[in-house]
């Protein structure tokens, strides 16, 4: 979820959020981190919007906060639609990092998903700010992985696990590390659809408002 704010005079829309952590496994580096992966691939498209027939430049603005005092209460009663709040744990049921939604904004990451630019907790924003996984998951010969292709993807050799597998075999898969944030994901976002008030700010995504206890084995 997050803000976007339309400045006219520089041809800019910035989308706005700030990212909560909370949980046994985060911490003020994990919180810098994620906020920076977040950015720098969202960033890294430069992409761009027509809204109100003025083409601008779309950028992403991600601050991380890592608060060990959150109690459930500020996540339930929080209004500001900039405001994230994601629980980092070691373990997650079903090894697997989830947002509470497609525009959201809360959700559980296992630790080992966010490291190394492994895009997950990029393509975990792209939910939170309306972006569902595309439906034609064989993509073969269509060239790099949007963001919001999931794991089990067939791609072309290159961007699998193992460039050697056949596809759906052991390796043959889409490597999330090669996903990137195209074009074609900021046109998924329609950002020309969303309200803008006097000042030239609108909300994207939507308030989930879920606190998440940790997992257990």
């Amino acid at each position: 979820m997050g803000e976007a704010e339309l400045i006219k005079h520089n041809n800019q829309l910035i989308i706005h959020a700030v990212i909560f952590i909370y949980g046994d496994a985060a911490s003020d580096d994990i919180a810098k981190f994620v906020a920076a992966d977040i950015a720098h691939f969202w960033n890294d498209a430069r992409g761009k919007a027509s809204i109100k027939k003025q083409i601008v430049d779309v950028r992403f603005n991600i601050t991380g906060v890592w608060d060990p005092q959150l109690i459930p209460e500020t996540i339930y009663e929080n209004t500001d639609p900039r405001n994230n709040y994601f629980r980092i744990e070691e373990y997650a049921s079903g090894n697997i990092s989830f947002v509470d939604g497609i525009n959201s904004n809360t959700g559980y990451f296992k630790l080992d998903n966010l490291l190394n630019k492994s895009t997950t907790a990029a393509h975990e924003f792209g939910h939170t700010i309306g972006l569902d996984h595309p439906k034609d998951l064989d993509i073969r010969g269509k060239g790099t992985p949007g963001i919001m292709y999931p794991r089990g993807t067939i791609v072309d050799n290159q961007y699998q696990y193992d460039p050697n597998a056949q596809p759906l075999a052991p390796g043959g898969t889409i490597n999330p590390f090669t996903r990137k944030v195209l074009q074609n994901d900021i046109d998924n976002l329609r950002l020309h659809k969303l309200d803008f008030n006097a000042a030239g700010i609108a909300v994207v995504g939507g308030f989930s408002s879920m606190w998440h206890n940790k997992h257990l084995p």
